[in-house]
């Protein structure tokens, strides 16, 4: 008796050891496929600027901090109203599932509150990417995906994604005051008007007694061809103005004789 409860000790603790090695090889191979995984991750950047002046420097240094590869980074100089952008277009197509995305803030993705919810939609569910929002810790997809983790990264996007359109919307309405208050004080908007050489007149009257042909008279000019049409509508109507005046004048002589 004593020596088959002993068989059956040695057998229980044999199979538990068994157990025990194929629990740690099951372990070791997720963790080598895991990290087989990671290697293959590719990592990206996207950074966005409203205007061509405008500098991308402290984008580009935060995504250095992170190693993103330079010829990974995607740059558009463009307006976040919407995502109609050639290179977001162009890093979109080239995402594949189990990829990284790295961003500096929420407004650089875009300005636009339902776009930026759509497209986090697209990138992180239908593509299946991960996104690290580099100023907002708890806008990292890699982290809490569990249902409490995914409502708050939700609630935190919902919020930054409001007001980053809430800005948007600021800067619209603080650009047309000034240049509401600029226009009252007379400042002038867009490129200088080109100004008509001294003798405009005389060219104009060559041009038409057609003794000037007409490229030659925008080559004298210096103007383009829609530029010499505007000038020539304020000569005209200038030339007729005074002619009236003259007239009128005249007529006023010849009254009082």
């Amino acid at each position: 008796m004593t020596s088959l409860w002993s068989f059956k000790q040695k057998k229980g603790r044999k199979i538990k050891r068994q157990g025990s090695v194929a629990w740690q090889r099951n372990l070791f191979e997720v963790i080598v496929w895991r990290k087989i995984d990671m290697e293959k991750r590719r990592i990206y950047g996207y950074v966005r600027c409203s205007s061509t002046d405008q500098n991308e420097d402290r984008q580009m240094i935060a995504l250095r901090k992170v190693s993103v590869p330079e010829k990974n980074v995607f740059m558009d100089k463009q307006s976040g109203k919407d995502f109609d952008r050639p290179n977001y277009k162009k890093l979109v197509q080239e995402l594949k599932a189990g990829d990284l995305l790295y961003i500096l803030s929420i407004d650089r993705l875009g300005r636009n509150y339902e776009e930026i919810r759509n497209q986090w939609r697209i990138l992180t569910k239908e593509i299946g990417i991960d996104i690290c929002v580099l100023d907002m810790p708890l806008l990292d997809t890699r982290n809490d995906k569990d249902l409490v983790g995914a409502f708050i990264a939700d609630l935190v996007l919902q919020i930054l994604s409001f007001v980053a359109q809430s800005e948007r919307e600021n800067i619209k309405k603080r650009q047309a005051e000034g240049i509401a208050a600029a226009k009252a004080r007379g400042v002038k908007f867009g490129r200088p008007e080109k100004t008509a050489p001294d003798d405009f007149g005389k060219i104009v009257r060559a041009w038409e007694q057609k003794k000037l042909p007409f490229a030659d008279a925008l080559e004298m000019c210096n103007m383009s061809q829609a530029t010499f049409y505007r000038r020539l509508r304020k000569y005209r109507l200038l030339r007729n103005n005074e002619k009236r005046k003259n007239d009128e004048t005249a007529a006023i002589k010849r009254c009082t004789i």
